[in-house]
């Protein structure tokens, strides 16, 4: 379809009339009638010098309807000016959408082929015989530079919507200006190939000796009100000189120079800010520096302070003379009764160790239940999507009603960096084309088993025009056929396909649509496509909206990763290329592959952190009793009560249907467990502060009355904090945040509960002489005593170290100052740094470090030239003659200048901005043109469904009519057509 456009308007019988000496003069033709044809069938003008014709008055209506400008006698036959119409027929839908561009376009070839003056501008400067007939095989067309350049300027920027490219690349080969236009034109084309059949020379200057003068009809103006060109198609016009379009968004910052350096205001507030703090800091110290030294001495230490307490509470528990520990610090408000509730709770705990423990891991083990119904959630869409925003709701509506976007597959084969400068060379080789057909053939031949049914890519791929598939993959240039790649010429015949895919037939693809080399090449700069430094194949393939329809596809695609795996990266790889792929289904089936991948590597944690915690709660004080002393067994105790309280909120979310992501998976686990561990050992070294002359009801009692109330504050501010993230719409981390917030409260709640329980277990078999992870097996006392070494505790290396170096450290009056100052200076950076974090996620990072998808991710990135399409759809739109809708959405002529599409075309024009790199692609439009009466061809009909006359194709006659006449133009005529042809019945 593309070859059809301007290039066949030449490519018969343009052009008429020849002698060598030819005069030169009004109402004289320089070629007349046709004389021959060429081997492919395209006609030949006699090169026969002749008056102009009076043509009759059905010929001259005929002529009047496609030339207007050209009246009385002519310098063509009514069989040229047949093939004439027929010729610019095909290019009428790329161009009518501005009017003048399009009439301007007509006059070009009017006058070439019918002008009566045509002798004046057309010099016929080579003949050749055929069939013992001469006719031209070249002319020269003199045009002014002015007509040229307001021929281009009309036509530059006219799009042709269903390429959703301009209408220039068609007609005019991506021409830059006129001159490159008309070289384009007049191009004699091969036999087979578009194109005009002999050359045309458009030349400017007139020879001195010749009484010749250029062309130089009318040239209509996009922005003539009376021709007027769509807001789209003419940017400059009057009517859209008030909508210029939007300037790139200034990101304006405030900045303040400091000699050579600018610095943001936000930074060099911030700056001041934290020098204003350090100052007044000092000032505050300095002052209180002074009464700090007089009342050092009146003070005693902290540490010291609660050591004696533990003292007085250990005497006076041994005296018996009073029930509780007296702490000389008053506790008030909430944490004053949280203590005194833990003090009874523990005591309570303590009594009934059994009861707690299993009822409290009974509720977790049926909260676990819910596992049965596990499911993880590994469509990206409904990862960072969520199903109630904008963007969810407008596919859902696109899908539902025009049907999902296409599977993409996708193969991209690049070259290597040169060792000296790093540089890449060109892919564009016959080794490497040649190596890409072999690629092609073992894709075509993957079949795969679904249902027991064998699916092969011609069974799933996208089939716009026929029975081949849309692959959009260089080798389209030879119809995906290697027997053709010498036939056509090898890496010259796709060189030459670069810059005419659009106008040559043998460039067109085997799906019979011109195929853009930006979608099949990368690594390129500008329209450089010859550098292109690798291949980018892309398998367009049918899909569904539910998982059932696209079955067959997902079958294929598992083949074709293991095909790339097991065949081609070798192939690939021995020819010094890289091959990055993926398929539709791969981003799923890689983030299912991870969410299993990394249960080793949570056991592993897991069993690592159970050692860790054996070893820290445990006492060594001697060898001796170090089996006795070790808490091996109430770690693993620990360390499964973290487990079961993840599995218990997994198994919860679970059994009300809400699907596991893979960042559950990855960071819940882990993130409970520092949490659980840190509680565990903080009550654990509770229990061991207590003077061991003491029950363990008591001890269990006075360690929870000490530690309870900061656990439960600790954990319900993490609680707290997970649920209000439960709140955000982003699917993956508002499930995170439910999650973690319900694993959180079990794991505390198991922590008081059962872990209590656990600790009263393990003090009991201590005290009996019973042997860790053994406690079947007791160990007679020794005759020391049976604590003996067991009541020995010294404090741990940690302890000492805070104690004796890290505490008398932060107390150093220096010390404070550097502490707080650097504290100081990273919150304020933070503050500082906030408005420099970018939005976004790239997807890299979801995907496992191995994956095959990491490298396709950096490729799509350093080659891809082609960006993700965009869809505009309009509800509830409104086709009858009484509504606007239709004006208020079209962008052809006539259509209103700011349009929904006419803006989309303005947005484009800015695209560092809007990010649209082109104009949109509108059925609308094209239907409108299809429908327009400037279609040749299209019949006509009065408001009252009666037949009018045409006036491009004089006469036009109801059947039913046995005589025409020739009526005028009618000013009230629609375009006519069958509703049976549109399936109305």
């Amino acid at each position: 379809m593309a070859m059809l456009f301007l290039l066949l308007l030449f490519s018969s019988s343009l052009i008429s009339g020849f002698t060598y000496g030819a005069k030169h003069e009004k109402e004289y033709c320089a070629m007349y009638d046709i004389c021959g044809a060429r081997s492919d069938g395209k006609v030949l003008n006699c090169p026969f010098p002749t008056s102009s014709v009076k043509p009759d008055d059905y010929f001259s209506a005929k002529i009047q309807s496609l030339c207007p400008a050209i009246s009385g006698n002519v310098c063509c036959t009514e069989t040229q000016f047949d093939t004439l119409r027929a010729q610019v027929q095909q290019a009428i839908p790329l161009l009518v959408g501005c009017p003048a561009c399009l009439r301007n376009f007509l006059n070009l070839f009017c006058e070439l082929s019918c002008s009566p003056n045509q002798s004046l501008f057309i010099n016929v400067t080579s003949i050749s015989e055929v069939i013992g007939n001469l006719t031209v095989d070249g002319i020269a067309y003199y045009v002014t530079d002015d007509f040229g350049e307001r021929l281009y300027d009309s036509c530059k920027d006219v799009k042709f919507g269903t390429m959703n490219t301009r209408a220039i690349d068609f007609v005019g080969g991506g021409a830059n200006n006129f001159k490159e236009w008309f070289a384009f034109i007049g191009q004699k084309a091969p036999p087979g190939f578009p194109g005009s059949p002999y050359e045309i020379d458009f030349k400017s200057t007139i020879p001195d000796s010749s009484k010749m003068v250029p062309m130089n009809v009318s040239a209509y103006s996009c922005g003539d009100t009376s021709l007027g060109c769509s807001c789209g198609d003419c940017p400059l016009a009057p009517a859209c000189s008030s909508s210029e379009p939007p300037s790139p968004p200034k990101k304006e910052s405030c900045l303040i120079r400091i000699g050579p350096l600018k610095v943001k205001c936000l930074d060099f507030s911030v700056a001041i800010l934290y020098i204003i703090l350090v100052f007044a800091f000092l000032g505050w110290a300095s002052l209180n520096r002074t009464r700090e030294r007089r009342a050092a001495a009146s003070k005693e230490p902290l540490l010291s302070s609660m050591d004696e307490v533990e003292a007085d509470s250990t005497e006076i528990q041994k005296d018996g003379k009073v029930p509780r520990l007296i702490n000389r610090f008053q506790l008030d408000g909430v944490q004053g009764h949280m203590s005194s509730f833990y003090r009874n709770y523990g005591k309570w705990v303590a009594r009934n160790p059994t009861l707690i423990l299993c009822s409290s891991v009974a509720v977790v083990l049926v909260l676990c239940i819910g596992l049965i119904c596990f499911k993880v959630e590994t469509r990206p869409e409904k990862l960072w999507v969520g199903p109630g925003s904008k963007a969810a709701e407008e596919k859902h509506f696109f899908d539902s009603h025009l049907a999902p976007f296409y599977r993409i597959e996708q193969l991209i084969l690049a070259t290597l960096p040169d060792s000296k400068n790093d540089k890449r060379n060109s892919i564009v080789t016959d080794e490497n084309i040649q190596l890409l057909f072999e690629i092609q053939k073992k894709v075509d031949g993957i079949r795969a088993n679904y249902s027991g049914s064998v699916v092969s890519l011609t069974d799933i791929c996208l089939k716009p025009l026929g029975d081949d598939c849309a692959t959009q993959s260089l080798l389209q240039y030879f119809k995906m056929d290697p027997e053709n790649y010498d036939d056509y010429g090898g890496v010259e015949h796709a060189e030459y396909c670069f810059q005419h895919y659009t106008t040559a037939d043998t460039c067109m693809s085997a799906f019979k649509a011109p195929l853009d080399p930006s979608t099949a090449l990368g690594g390129f700069s500008g329209n450089n496509y010859s550098e292109a430094s690798a291949f980018v194949v892309t398998y367009p393939v049918n899909n569904a909206i539910d998982e059932a329809g696209n079955g067959k596809a997902v079958a294929w695609e598992k083949a074709f990763i293991r095909l790339v795996k097991e065949e081609l990266l070798p192939m690939v790889q021995s020819s010094n290329l890289t091959l990055s792929y993926s398929s539709e289904s791969s981003i799923e089936e890689e983030l299912k592959r991870e969410s299993t991948a990394d249960i080793i590597t949570i056991a592993v944690s897991y069993v690592v952190m159970f050692a860790y915690v054996s070893v820290t709660l445990g006492d060594a004080s001697r060898l001796s009793t170090f089996f006795l002393s070790s808490k091996v067994l109430l770690g693993l105790s620990g360390v499964v009560l973290v487990m079961l309280s993840v599995l218990g909120s997994v198994g919860f979310f679970s059994a009300v249907g809400v699907k596991s992501t893979l960042i559950i998976m990855e960071v819940i686990p882990f993130l409970v467990l520092a949490v659980g561990v840190d509680n565990m050992c903080i009550l654990v070294h509770a229990v061991k502060r207590q003077s061991i002359e003491l029950a363990i009801e008591e001890r269990i009692s006075n360690a929870l009355h000490e530690v309870g109330p900061s656990i439960t504050l600790a954990s319900l501010s993490e609680i707290l904090a997970f649920a209000v993230g439960s709140f955000i719409p982003m699917p993956a981390c508002r499930v995170f945040s439910m999650f973690a917030a319900l694993a959180v409260l079990l794991d505390f709640l198991l922590q008081v509960t059962a872990f209590v329980a656990l600790i009263a277990f393990d003090c009991r078999r201590a005290e009996d002489n019973r042997i860790d992870c053994f406690p079947c097996i007791k160990v007679p006392s020794s005759p020391g005593g049976s604590n003996e070494g067991i009541n020995q505790r010294r404090p741990g290396l940690l302890a000492r170290y805070m104690k004796e170096v890290h505490a008398p450290i932060l107390g150093l009056w220096a010390v404070k100052i550097v502490v707080i100052a650097i504290f100081v200076a990273f919150a304020l950076a933070s503050v500082a740094l906030c408005p420099r974090i970018e939005s976004g996620l790239e997807q890299q990072v979801v995907l496992p470090r191995d994956s095959y998808l990491q490298g396709y991710f950096n490729n799509i990135s350093e080659y891809l030239r082609i960006g993700p399409p965009l869809y505009f759809v309009v509800k509830d739109y409104n086709y009858s003659l009484e509504s606007r809708h239709t004006n208020q959405l079209c962008s052809i002529s006539q259509c209103d200048s700011n349009s929904l599409l006419n803006e989309v075309s303005r947005a484009s024009l800015v695209p560092e901005s809007s990010y649209i790199a082109k104009p949109a692609a509108s059925w609308l439009d094209d239907f409108l043109v299809w429908l327009s009466p400037e279609a040749f061809g299209c019949c006509r009909k009065f408001m009252n469904g009666t037949y009018c006359p045409p006036d491009d194709q004089p006469p036009c006659c109801s059947p039913d009519e046995f005589s025409c006449g020739f009526g005028g133009v009618c000013k009230d005529c629609t375009t006519c057509f069958r509703h049976s042809a549109f399936g109305f019945g």
